[in-house]
């Protein structure tokens, strides 16, 4: 069993201001997959504390982190910035695979600024903030999530 942590980006949520619908769907969803989801967290978009967080998934070697939000052009979107702090190794194909999915659903896809990455054995994956949004691309990348994670960590072969 992999272990995951959710951690959703938003100044709103955090605040209380509205309750968080995507991360909750990404937690209860990578359940049913069969994580073992040891984090859930609410965050500012504050890049210091979001780039801490990451690390601290990192330090404790949780294998699979998917963030929710923080991944277009508002100043506070900062997500992107924080993961890129983190990681040392990208991991292109699954933010471009999500981008061009999404595009078939709406033209907004394009704007995303979404990475995925590797540090360690912690793969640090991008997705946007609604829940709708979170719906589709953990559909896409879902199939290979486990593959990817069984290379990472040396148990599967290439």
């Amino acid at each position: 069993m992999f272990t995951a942590a959710v951690l959703v980006s938003s100044d709103r949520a955090f605040k209380g201001v509205y309750p968080d619908k995507s991360g909750i769907y990404l937690k209860e969803k990578l359940t049913e997959l069969g994580y073992d989801v040891v984090d859930y967290s609410i965050l500012s978009d504050d890049y210091d504390k979001l780039k801490e967080k990451l690390e601290s998934y990192v330090k404790d070697e949780i294998n699979l982190v998917l963030t929710s939000g923080g991944t277009g052009f508002s100043p506070r979107d900062v997500v992107p910035e924080a993961t890129k702090a983190v990681i040392d190794r990208d991991v292109p194909g699954i933010s471009e695979a999500i981008r061009a999915k999404s595009l078939e659903i709406t033209k907004n896809a394009m704007l995303s600024r979404a990475t995925s990455g590797l540090k360690n054995k912690t793969w640090i994956i991008n997705l946007p903030g609604s829940r709708k949004a979170v719906e589709e691309s953990l559909e896409i990348i879902a199939p290979v999530l486990e593959h990817g994670l069984g290379i990472l960590l040396g148990i599967a072969d290439n």
